[in-house]
């Protein structure tokens, strides 16, 4: 027995208007529907892939953690940063690595876990509350009396936590620890 119903309805796939015969037709045509059909299977296979895909990522993940010694790139993935600020890490001392070779560093487990402990204070010198220009050399003063590179001594005042004092566009340092470093 065949149906004379006739339903006004809007196709799922096309979205174009079209008059149904059913009242659960979903497409206007075939064509729709085998359309409709291929959109469902690829989305399917495309969330079956992510999801293996997030289930490889952790399991590595995991596999990262259990390391003893780790590569500088597996340490930004498991802090969630990136190489450099790894390094950034390393050359401030807040974590200790050892270089193997020039591209060969690792680092232990144990001393990744400890950037996460409660920071001991170091005191390698006692940094006056205020410095007086009097008693300061300017940067330039240090290179014409020490006769030493830029870089150098900026390198030597960060190793040796020396306070330093922007003024205009003079900075001052004090004598008595240059003095004590170059002497």
């Amino acid at each position: 027995m065949s149906s004379n119903i006739k339903v006004q309805k809007i196709c799922q796939h096309c979205g174009l208007e079209f008059t149904a015969r059913t009242t659960v037709t979903k497409y206007c045509g075939d064509r729709c529907a085998k359309r409709a059909y291929k959109a469902r299977q690829r989305k399917q296979k495309v969330e079956q892939c992510e999801q293996e895909t997030f289930l490889l990522k952790n399991k590595s993940l995991e596999e990262l953690k259990t390391r003893e010694f780790m590569r500088v790139a597996d340490v930004a993935r498991v802090l969630g940063c990136s190489n450099r600020t790894v390094y950034r890490l390393i050359s401030n001392g807040k974590l200790h690595a050892v270089n193997l070779s020039e591209r060969m560093t690792r680092v232990k487990r144990s001393d990744l876990n400890k950037i996460w402990e409660e920071p001991k204070e170091i005191l390698l010198h006692q940094s006056p509350v205020s410095l007086k220009i009097s008693e300061c050399y300017t940067i330039n003063e240090i290179h014409e009396k020490y006769r030493v590179s830029d870089n150098a001594l900026k390198a030597i005042i960060k190793r040796n936590n020396i306070p330093r004092k922007k003024q205009g566009r003079f900075v001052y340092v004090p004598k008595r620890m240059i003095d004590d470093i170059f002497n």
